[in-house]
């Protein structure tokens, strides 16, 4: 079975067999082209998120498909001191999502128009089942 679905990249391997374990989890990302990627979606929509790094992401990567149960976006405010009485303020935008898993996938085909778009991919989902 085929599906669209964006996708989430540069997740650590550690993360990803976290969740497929099944129990849902909440993670922070500060990736701007995941962040991007999460910023148009609502809760229960279907993403598929792998440990391949977005520049290297291609057909026949494997990864896992979750279910977004929330999300949210939020914009940090971090002030740095230097020097005494020079200071930089910088911010920073993050995703905080809680995501289960329902399955693993293979790429089929990935659509990248640019950075500031949210990467697009044809998975595979594979028809491994796993008792509980």
């Amino acid at each position: 079975m085929t599906m669209n679905c964006f996708a989430l990249t540069g997740i650590s391997s550690e993360v990803v067999r976290e969740l497929q374990k099944g129990k849902p989890r909440t993670l922070e990302l500060q990736s701007t082209h995941n962040v991007v990627t999460l910023a148009g979606l609502e809760p229960g929509a279907a993403v598929f998120m792998t440990s391949v790094d977005l520049e290297d992401l291609s057909s026949g990567d494997t990864g896992i498909i979750v279910e977004l149960q929330s999300v949210s976006i939020t914009m940090k405010r971090i002030v740095e001191f230097t020097q005494g009485l020079h200071y930089e303020e910088r911010e920073r935008l993050s995703a905080r999502i809680k995501v289960r898993c329902i399955g693993s996938s293979t790429v089929k085909n990935v659509t990248l128009e640019s950075m500031i778009r949210p990467v697009e991919v044809v998975v595979v989902k594979s028809a491994c089942y796993h008792a509980i």
